[in-house]
């Protein structure tokens, strides 16, 4: 479809729309993706109503979310296909919120161009509500400007080098900003080809994506991160097979934590078709800053630094001059906004290298959230304390970092876990689970903390595949054993699930916070789940426990079982276990030791039986052979 046509498109929806609705009205958009949702949106605009795109009911499973955009904006028309009409009213016909809105089918319009006015509109003018992904509470609706929008595309226009005679090919959503802002706004900005392709069609057959490209020839293309993951597992050998992708300019990489191992990965397995490292742009934005808030230079690779966990945890980064947790930069802001790391305590401005909040000010920053004056205010509204004029500031809730004048984004401030006053960031808690057994879905884990007895406690929740050749208390205990080794932290729980089944926001997020609910109201549909401290195979402990003046005293013979019932039960109090589920046979890390319970159960040995015991002995070996090797030298000293 060319540019006239799709201009003659939007005037004849808008022009029925400026007939049915006053200006500023809502639209409910039920589309899938293609042309018709291309022109109801500019159709939308057109007739000077406000877009709310959304997703196209499937299924009563899908309502909960649509039903809350509904009620939130409450639309006065709903426009969608012929096709969809009759299903989506089955679904929704009977919700209050849409009692005498008005249905109509885009595609069976018969107004004509000539009808229509143009609205009355400004920069301040409101476009459409972005509802966001939801990853952490209930959708909220960005109230995104048409000035905005311009800024934004701009923005994006300089930051990716881009041009009339770039070449745009997307499979994301439309519904979702970076499909819309990025994969239809940005070539109609720009006056460029544009490509668009189904998400299912994506996820069928991730070649799809990647052949499109070469087709096409596209200049520009990409998405979040599992996208290139994806291509890496899924793309076969015969499928790369005269694949031509040496005209992809840009591969941008956005919308999720960008993975250093994803990016290699990738670059290697396409490089025999002609994609080049330099390609990769990652970048960094949300729903609240339109789209696009920062990003790299297009032809250099991004920036890929590894720094201290132990730092990071603390709140600060330090390089590592090997291992360490791998970060991928953001770049910087461009077009006069402002980009800053906040103390979100204080609402100073932290130094480089120090971690804090991620706060944006600029033109593409929206309007708030509609109907939502007291969170657009908290949000949208801030100010720092050093530097009172400056803003207003949105507050992003990521938590990041500047260093050599790149943002690195580490994690969510909502699903920061901290465990004993170490912070960890649920995504890398979740890669490391989906590492740790075949049988694990990547991308399907949800890693949070729950409060128990006045601590809080880490819970792995993970998606296995439908139909798993391995015991699934084999995959728990791998996955268990795989955090606790990596991170040195107990994990209460790990929750195997069926696959599919954890909840995700439209865009492909975990939303950590419903799962934690879900998993709190026993509404996760389980496969599995093992806790540390249930049923672990022990046995009742109804003798009492020797201290270390009887120890000494019972005879040689006697004394490794006596040593032994004696370590179960200091490291069930380490351990905040029963004695009778501390496993005597196998290794402590397979029930949660870390490296703070296992100083605890050190010191204590010493303190009370004034034995020395190593660490690697502890984490690594059954309380029976630890009881077996130091029964001789009690009463040594």
């Amino acid at each position: 479809m060319g540019f006239a046509e799709l201009d003659a498109l939007a005037r004849g929806i808008g022009g029925a729309l400026s007939a049915a609705c006053r200006p500023q009205e809502r639209a409910l958009l039920l589309y899938p993706t293609g042309l018709e949702f291309v022109g109801a949106f500019l159709g939308c605009l057109y007739g000077g109503v406000i877009a709310v795109p959304a997703y196209p009911p499937r299924s009563k499973r899908g309502l909960p979310r649509l039903r809350a955009i509904i009620q939130d904006a409450r639309p006065s028309v709903v426009l969608t296909t012929a096709a969809l009409l009759q299903r989506a009213r089955s679904l929704l016909d009977g919700l209050p919120e849409l009692r005498g809105a008005r249905w109509l089918a885009t595609d069976e319009l018969e107004a004509l161009p000539g009808e229509w006015h143009e609205p009355t509109l400004d920069g301040g003018t409101i476009a459409f509500l972005q509802y966001t992904s939801g990853s952490t509470s209930t959708p909220k609706g960005v109230m995104v400007s048409h000035a905005n929008l311009l800024h934004n595309e701009e923005m994006i226009h300089r930051a990716f080098a881009q041009s009339e005679s770039s070449v745009i090919v997307g499979w994301l959503p439309l519904y979702h900003d970076m499909g819309l802002i990025g994969n239809v706004l940005q070539p109609l900005y720009l006056g460029a080809q544009c490509v668009l392709m189904s998400p299912v069609s994506f996820l069928q057959q991730p070649a799809r994506w990647l052949q499109a490209i070469d087709r096409y020839r596209g200049t520009t293309s990409g998405g979040p991160n599992f996208a290139y993951e994806l291509c890496t597992r899924k793309v076969t050998e015969e499928q790369k097979a005269g694949l031509d992708l040496s005209c992809w300019k840009l591969a941008f990489n956005g919308a999720e934590p960008v993975r250093a191992g994803t990016l290699a990965a990738f670059a290697k397995t396409f490089a025999g078709c002609g994609f080049r490292r330099e390609a990769f742009y990652s970048c960094y934005g949300l729903a609240e800053a339109t789209l696009f808030a920062a990003g790299g230079t297009p032809g250099v690779p991004p920036e890929v630094r590894s720094f201290l966990p132990a730092a990071l945890e603390q709140g600060h980064a330090e390089e590592a001059d090997e291992g360490g947790r791998r970060l991928v930069g953001c770049g910087r802001a461009w077009l006069g906004q402002r980009v800053e790391v906040v103390d979100p305590e204080t609402a100073r401005l932290c130094p480089p290298g120090r971690v804090g909040e991620v706060w944006i000010s600029g033109p593409s920053v929206a309007q708030g959230y509609w109907d939502r004056p007291d969170v657009t205010e908290s949000t949208f509204r801030a100010r720092l304390a050093d530097d009172p004029e400056a803003g207003p500031f949105l507050r992003t809730g990521d938590l990041g970092f500047v260093h050599d004048g790149q943002l690195f984004v580490t994690g969510r401030l909502k699903d920061l876990v901290i465990i004993r006053g170490r912070n960890l960031y649920p995504q890398d808690v979740e890669l490391t689970a989906e590492r740790a057994h075949s049988s694990v879905r990547p991308g399907c884990g949800a890693a949070f903390a729950v409060e128990l007895e006045g601590e809080e406690r880490l819970v792995a929740v993970c998606e296995v595949e439908r139909h798993p050749f391995d015991d699934p208390a084999a995959i728990a205990q791998a996955v268990r054993r795989g955090i606790v080794e990596e991170h040195e932290v107990a994990v209460h729980d790990v929750v195997l699930v069926r696959a599919g089944t954890i909840p995700k926001t439209s865009s492909g997020k975990i939303r950590r916070q419903e799962c934690r609910l879900s998993y709190l109201e026993g509404r996760l549909e389980e496969v599995l789940r093992s806790s540390a401290a249930v049923g672990i195979n022990g046995v009742e402990e109804s003798q009492a426990i020797p201290d270390r003046r009887e120890l000494e005293e019972t005879p040689r013979e006697l004394r490794p079982a006596a040593l032994e019932r004696w370590l179960r039960a200091a490291a069930a109090q380490a351990l905040r276990l029963a004695p009778a589920d501390v496993p005597v046979d196998r290794p402590l890390v397979e029930v949660g030791l870390d490296s703070l319970s296992a100083a605890e159960l050190r010191h204590r040995i010493a303190e009370d039986l004034g034995l020395e015991v190593s660490f690697a002995d502890l984490l690594e070996n059954g309380l029976a052979s630890l009881a077996a090797g130091a029964a001789g030298r009690l009463g040594d000293g």
